[in-house]
């Protein structure tokens, strides 16, 4: 019996600590929207990968609403992958730090197989999992409808913008640029 007990606490404890991170996979896959339309935006999906580089001319930032029924924020088709807006260059004086990585980079798994739990916070200051992280001031507009305390997220490398990780909210299929401000 106390075997048994034991056995139950160590599983307990492993739940526990296992919370705040969901393996890719089952729900959360990635694989697309389960019966999502073309250019359907969120709904569980969960990019394969983060944006590539930018090649070519930048784009000056602007509106990025790019269909009817898709979000006013940089947000990502389900279907192909794409990650619309983000196509404005390495020189974007936006996302520009004076001190890249001030606080460090961020140790925790990124990229699809790493689906993270917000536990609590806004846009200035949230976390998960013991990081923290904030909201660059130019996209704090296109978080107003994240749930600070409830979102599944994915932290992806921004392959642009120095200093900076892209926050992909599963729920709602939209992203911002996350400055990294340690544990």
């Amino acid at each position: 019996m106390k075997i048994l007990i034991g056995l139950c606490g160590a599983v307990l404890v492993l739940s526990v600590s296992a919370y705040a991170q969901h393996p890719g996979g089952g729900e959360h896959g990635g694989g697309g929207a389960h019966g999502a339309p073309a250019h359907s935006v969120g709904g569980g999906h969960i990019p394969a990968h983060g944006p590539s580089p930018v090649r070519g001319q930048p784009r000056i930032p602007s509106n990025v609403h790019d269909e009817a029924g898709h979000p006013t924020a940089p947000h990502v088709h389900a279907e192909n992958n794409q990650w619309v807006g983000h196509d404005t260059g390495r020189n974007d004086a936006h996302y520009h730090l004076d001190h890249p990585w001030e606080h460090g980079h961020f140790t925790g798994p990124i990229g699809r197989g790493h689906v993270w739990r917000l536990a609590g916070g806004d846009r200035a200051r949230f976390g998960f999992g013991g990081f923290f992280f904030s909201v660059a001031a130019f996209d704090y507009g296109f978080c107003n409808d994240w749930l600070w305390d409830s979102d599944d997220i994915v932290i992806y490398d921004d392959p642009d913008h120095v200093g900076w990780y892209l926050a992909y909210n599963v729920r709602l299929g939209t992203y911002v640029h996350v400055q990294y401000l340690g544990t």
